[in-house]
């Protein structure tokens, strides 16, 4: 009773996040977001994102935190049939990305990174988070059990990759900077606090060979299990 309790209260925690991602804006968040944001408010563009998948993505791959699908459908993998999971705590996420990655026949597991996962039967290879971090709950020490979290479905040496856009510590302009307090206000950004050296601790206390590199606003990352 006490971990129903205990995952019930981390949904209600991360449910202004992950909200937002209607099947309405999702239609737009490829244009809006991977588009204009990348490009003008968050300076990092996504030909780089992709780049990163093409760089870790493994035959044997879970991604967290979904949106669209969007860079499982552009990357690269190293096989012609990899086996994907794909986990979101949003439902329509969930069955967007599904959708646009059918060749693939991918694994969908609707769970809340926030919260104890349930283990899968085999663990995978690799592990893609990307632009997850800034929706959840701040600060990055609250947020870091993410990782704890995702750690036990990985396999020794598994590769963790992802990205996400700061708060603190990196050059905001004056339009990202309204954007971030609009969304912070909102609920659907959480990284107001969050720093790199605050990202690299939450990497480093569960993977090792952490490396972080920083694009405008934007920070991408990779580890090991």
């Amino acid at each position: 009773m006490m971990q129903q309790e205990a995952v019930a209260d981390a949904d209600a925690e991360a449910l202004p996040g992950q909200a937002v991602y209607t099947a309405t804006s999702l239609r737009i968040y490829d244009a809006t977001v991977l588009g204009f944001s990348n490009r003008f408010l968050w300076r990092c563009l996504t030909s780089e994102l992709v780049a990163l998948y093409d760089a870790n993505v493994s035959a044997n791959h879970l991604d967290a935190g979904v949106a669209t699908g969007y860079f499982l459908d552009r990357c690269r993998f190293p096989v012609a049939a990899p086996r994907l999971c794909l986990l979101d705590l949003n439902a329509t996420c969930l069955a967007t990305a599904a959708a646009r990655v059918a060749r693939y026949r991918p694994q969908t597991l609707r769970a809340n990174v926030l919260a104890p996962i349930e283990p899968q039967a085999e663990p995978f290879d690799s592990l893609g988070i990307t632009y997850l971090l800034h929706c959840l709950p701040g600060p990055m020490s609250r947020k870091a059990v993410a990782f704890a979290n995702l750690k036990p479905l990985l396999s020794e040496g598994a590769r963790v990759f992802g990205a996400t856009i700061l708060g603190r510590g990196v050059p905001h302009n004056a339009l990202g900077r309204c954007v971030m307090r609009l969304y912070t206000a909102r609920g659907i950004f959480g990284n107001a606090e969050d720093d790199l050296a605050g990202l690299h601790d939450a990497l480093a206390a569960q993977f090792r060979d952490v490396v972080l590199w920083q694009r405008g606003a934007v920070v991408l990352f990779t580890a090991r299990k």
